[in-house]
């Protein structure tokens, strides 16, 4: 993979890290590579008392797989939750089941599986994508798997929702007020108009002074090439082999 593909992955986990807060028990579930680098990351830099909770880390057996992850969510111990979607929309609703219409979809998708219940139950959600389109971000998702708040109906269940979403391009925050994603800054060497071509609804960046995330520091660059790569070599082995080789 080349150099500059790594950057982008290396500046994603640095903006995941840094939305981790310290004594957070933070889960990551499956095919959740630059999350679980990212947990790793805040740990070994600012946030010592973090507890990650990585699927597939061999030093944390579960012995009942994901209903043991859903059974800690339930319980109302996750902090923070990871999760994405083939498509993302202007309110952080996302989509794992279909493109096009359901009952003759273009592409149909395994499903959500407990996408829902773990939006809803975790205190906090980061929604991550590793590419940035304006077929991911859209005005409205195909089909609903889960929503980062309740609608007229109130779940009893509901902790929280979403937080932010990271990308290779920038990070977004959900309003609260608005009830909407918008623009939070941007990843170094990226620009508001690269951002703005590539998503499907309106970021409300217009007349806003956008801030540029500051650049790994050398006590991050120096933890992630150390500590954390050798722990995700152990948990993602063919992702890393991708990235950095």
């Amino acid at each position: 993979m080349g150099n500059s593909q790594t950057e982008s992955f290396e500046k994603m986990i640095g903006a995941i890290s840094r939305l981790l807060k310290n004594g957070e028990m933070v889960v990551t579930g499956t095919l959740s590579p630059l999350p679980a680098a990212g947990c790793l990351l805040a740990k070994h830099t600012h946030a010592p008392d973090l507890e990650p909770m990585l699927y597939g880390d061999p030093e944390n057996r579960l012995s009942e797989g994901l209903h043991e992850f859903f059974g800690v969510a339930q319980k109302g111990k996750v902090d923070v939750f990871f999760l994405s979607g083939l498509q993302i929309d202007r309110q952080g609703s996302i989509n794992l089941s279909v493109i096009g219409d359901y009952d003759r979809p273009k592409l149909r998708l395994p499903g959500g599986a407990g996408s829902a219940m773990l939006y809803s139950m975790s205190r906090r959600t980061i929604l991550f994508t590793m590419t940035h389109t304006k077929k991911l971000f859209v005005p409205k998702v195909d089909f609903v798997n889960a929503t980062a708040f309740d609608g007229e109906v109130k779940t009893p269940w509901r902790r929280g929702g979403l937080s932010h979403i990271v990308t290779p391009l920038c990070i977004m925050k959900f309003d609260d007020e608005k009830k909407r994603v918008v623009l939070d800054r941007l990843l170094p060497g990226v620009t508001l108009e690269e951002v703005v071509e590539n998503t499907g609804f309106d970021l409300e960046a217009a007349g806003r002074d956008i801030p540029v995330m500051e650049p790994l520091t050398e006590e991050e660059r120096i933890a992630l090439h150390g500590p954390v790569l050798e722990k995700m070599r152990t948990i993602y082995p063919l992702v890393c082999r991708m990235i950095w080789g």
